[in-house]
């Protein structure tokens, strides 16, 4: 059993590194916003080992995931407060091996791969470093019908991660000199990586970024779809955080697409007009894909989204 002092520790890490989605945990049900903690607090201490380019060599940061992945699954005891309480809800909560293996698989990826030739690539790679998240998180949630709720998850959990690579273009190329936007993109636009590396923000990189923008909200839209397949006691939270993540585009068109110059950020005040509207239109209507239409800023081209700004309501496929 996972003991409060464990829970209280993962719940600090969240609440240091992932505010938006420490917002959103806030409203699940206890059964599920507890291992809700000690998921996330894995996945930082998974994501800090990669991040730590500077500290530790390639192959030390190999052999730490190894570990990590070793405690996670039981194969190795571990006095590592986060990897025992993970170990312990992994094996309550039934989340596959496989996906635990895919997380660990995207993390070492993330040691020797800073570039990504076409979107089919980095799909493969947030297969890994988010959606196999929204499995195991669906997996905690525990709906009636996974197989029905789980591709869904899927979307969502990619969506939210393009939009932080949309958010975070310049804090990439600073902190971890990674480029998430596909070459294939770039060269659809006209940009080249010199450019992003110099900062130097111009219609091109607009361009590219409405495109990602565009994909990540088909992303959105399938994933919000799924809500209504999860437990009652759990929609509420999943679709607020759907509304919170993708009001960074919001902020992100704001800025007319420039996240060379400043990273975007998402304040409290902001987060907590977008929890009352959320609540309000959900007061009134129990369908997650109808409120999402009224209070996100995800366009859909049509009048039921209240928030939707004209012109950009063009859709593009996700693939």
């Amino acid at each position: 059993m996972v003991d409060d002092d464990q829970i209280a520790r993962s719940k600090r890490i969240q609440q240091r590194t992932g505010k938006t989605f420490h917002f959103a945990t806030r409203v699940l049900p206890r059964r599920v916003r507890e291992p809700t903690y000690v998921l996330y607090a894995f996945f930082r201490v998974a994501d800090e080992v990669v991040d730590a380019a500077e500290t530790a060599p390639p192959d030390e940061q190999r052999r730490e995931l190894d570990r990590l992945r070793e405690a996670a699954l039981g194969r190795e005891e571990t006095d590592d407060p986060v990897l025992a309480a993970f170990a312990e809800m992994r094996e309550e909560h039934g989340i596959a091996d496989s996906d635990v293996e895919t997380f660990i698989g995207a993390m070492r990826s993330d040691i020797d791969t800073d570039r990504y030739e076409t979107y089919d690539d980095l799909e493969a790679y947030m297969d890994g470093s988010a959606a196999a998240v929204g499995r195991m998180m669906t997996a905690v949630m525990a709906p009636d019908e996974p197989e029905v709720a789980l591709p869904h998850a899927t979307a969502l959990g990619e969506a939210f991660q393009l939009t932080n690579f949309l958010r975070d273009v310049r804090e990439d190329i600073v902190d971890l000199d990674r480029i998430y936007l596909p070459r294939e993109t770039l060269r659809e636009y006209g940009v080249t990586e010199e450019q992003l590396r110099n900062f130097e923000f111009d219609e091109s990189v607009a361009a590219a970024m409405r495109h990602e923008l565009r994909r990540a909200e088909s992303l959105y839209k399938e994933g919000v779809a799924g809500i209504k397949y999860l437990p009652e006691d759990c929609q509420f939270a999943v679709l607020l955080a759907a509304v919170l993540y993708a009001e960074h585009h919001a902020l992100i068109r704001e800025r007319e697409y420039d996240t060379l110059t400043e990273t975007p950020e998402l304040g409290t005040v902001r987060k907590l007009k977008l929890f009352v509207r959320t609540r309000w239109a959900w007061f009134r209507c129990k369908d997650p894909e109808t409120v999402f239409r009224r209070v996100s800023c995800v366009p859909y081209g049509d009048s039921e989204s209240s928030r939707s700004g004209a012109g950009h309501g063009d859709r593009l496929p996700v693939r």
